[in-house]
């Protein structure tokens, strides 16, 4: 065997060594994965019940900085990484009272479309003006994410962190998407104004027109929101009503609850008697229309008249029409039904849900949930059916709208409501079920936006809170607190004209969604004609 005897350089301060700059190399591959998951986290802090709402800037330019210049490989996996960051705790209520099962699947399935996004924000990053492609690609994963799978799941749409914040009045202009678009636009234009102001440092040249899109891309939304404010007015348009949203609460927390539809029924009628006495002693005002929540009377008042009764006595206790939220069975279909009391009359309109919520009111894959597990299909043993029609109740001369609970996430479900003729809008809702966890404020940051978004008085009664009134410029005039039985008492505008957001409708997503898909058809086709010429060279 012959043995080689390799010369050693003395002048070197030590001899070359690989373990531990592979061990370097390795942590420093995971420094975007660990950067791409804190924004996202960072993306959550934005939302409610905090009012961090500008924070989803940084979180951007964060995600911007991660994806430039990737592969599409790389940015699909970063794009998941910054989607389960963010929707890991912003979801995690749905998991309170069924397990993390639920949860953990719903969010696994949701950053497959913010994965999808990152790649295609990598892919249109080298084109000039790349922040306007890559915030209308966002816009274009939340447009699919509304859509797909099993009717949708808006939850989480950027506008929705928004309700404490200067670009709120965009809402009026274009709806959620036009106030996402604004927030994820300035993110993305603050990264390339930082990343350019780096570069000229380093080599002395500023880029100026790829600065002044950057330098736009945070000016304009910003002054596009400062100009929308003119949208956004609290002012009667048809004269005002007196609204008394009734919050009864609930025996105890959580899904339990529903074996005590007695109780909650009850409730809601005890308090709603109790304001009665009230007005009755010049303690409070007289309401001209009174809003139950969702679920108030889980008990069948059209099949049950011990139910009947109750409400009935409540309705002419107080001497106002109340709108009831009703579990209902009618011809064998199961319906979340707002039912239309009057107190001479009784139940004399309904509207039911339009927009149900997949494995909490019907189970999709019901035979593959079951063989995962047969709990899950124990708590949704009989699907609710749809309503086809908007609902607005005529309730003492104020069109009244009605968007049941979950409703409230979807667009085209809100606007509805308004373009059918209601003045003010009415989100009854029942969170009992979710605790005291963030679900409740997260819910009532989307009435806030939508309050703008068509300038409407908004109300929420909630059967555990948080109950609130919800003036046309979003702000909260009265509300609740959590596990309390209450009521709210105001005044609040019937208004009639419509905003923008109203009138355009979808409008505004479809032209995202087309910028969206003309900036990747750019990138597609520039990667095909630089893959050509090099393959000439």
């Amino acid at each position: 065997m012959t043995v080689t005897a390799t010369s050693v350089d003395e002048s070197d301060p030590m001899p070359p060594q690989t373990t531990p700059p592979a061990r370097g190399g390795r942590l420093v591959r995971l420094v975007p994965a660990a950067a791409a998951a804190l924004s996202g986290l960072l993306l959550y802090v934005s939302f409610p019940p905090r009012t961090l709402w500008w924070l989803a800037v940084p979180a951007f330019a964060v995600f911007g900085w991660l994806l430039r210049g990737r592969s599409w490989k790389a940015a699909l996996g970063l794009g998941y990484l910054f989607g389960l960051g963010f929707l890991l705790p912003l979801l995690v209520w749905t998991g309170v009272e069924v397990g993390p099962g639920p949860w953990i699947a719903l969010v696994v399935i949701e950053a497959v479309f913010v994965a999808l996004v990152g790649a295609g924000v990598a892919a249109v990053s080298a084109l000039p003006g790349w922040p306007v492609w890559a915030a209308a690609l966002w816009i274009a994963g939340e447009a699919v994410r509304a859509r797909a799978p099993f009717h949708g799941f808006p939850w989480g749409k950027i506008a929705f962190g928004q309700a404490d914040g200067v670009f709120l009045p965009l809402a009026a202009l274009g709806g959620t998407p036009v106030l996402g678009f604004a927030v994820v636009l300035c993110g993305f234009g603050l990264y390339e104004i930082v990343r350019l102001a780096l570069d000229a440092r380093r080599t002395g040249t500023l880029r100026r027109a790829a600065a002044a899109v950057g330098a736009l891309s945070v000016v304009v939304p910003l002054l596009g929101a400062f100009a929308a404010r003119s949208l956004v007015s609290d002012e009667p348009e048809a004269g005002t009503t007196t609204v008394a949203v009734i919050q009864g609460n609930v025996p105890r927390l959580g899904l339990d609850f529903n074996s005590q539809r007695r109780a909650v029924l009850d409730y809601h009628a005890r308090e709603t008697e109790r304001l009665a006495a009230d007005v009755a002693a010049g303690r409070a005002e007289r309401p001209d229309i009174v809003l139950w929540p969702e679920n108030s009377s889980d008990i069948d008042p059209f099949a049950n008249a011990d139910a009947r009764d109750v409400i009935d006595r409540a309705a002419k206790a107080v001497g106002a029409p109340i709108s009831v939220g009703g579990v209902v069975d009618r011809d064998g279909r199961l319906l979340n039904e707002q039912i239309l009391w009057d107190p001479e009359k009784g139940p004399v309109d309904t509207y039911d849900k339009r927009q149900i919520q997949p494995f909490g009111e019907y189970l999709p894959l019901r035979s593959l949930v079951g063989a995962i597990n047969e709990e899950w299909t124990s708590m949704v043993r009989q699907d609710f059916s749809r309503g086809t029609e908007p609902g607005v109740f005529e309730m003492n001369g104020a069109g009244v709208g009605l968007v049941t609970c979950y409703e409230a996430a979807f667009d085209w479900a809100v606007r509805d409501t308004v373009t059918a003729g209601a003045q003010l809008i009415s989100v009854p809702s029942n969170n009992a079920t979710f605790g005291r966890s963030e679900m409740t404020y997260q819910q009532l940051a989307m009435s806030r936006v939508r309050a703008v978004e068509h300038s409407r008085a908004v109300t929420v009664p909630v059967t555990s809170g948080v109950s609130a009134v919800i003036m046309p410029d979003g702000k909260i005039t009265r509300r609740t607190g959590m596990f309390v039985a209450d009521s709210l008492v105001a005044e609040v505008p019937l208004r009639t004209s419509r905003t923008p957001a109203t009138r355009l409708g979808v409008l505004p997503e479809i032209a995202l969604v087309l910028v969206a898909a003309g900036g990747l058809g750019w990138a597609v086709a520039a990667g095909v004609r630089g893959r050509r010429a090099g393959d000439v060279r």
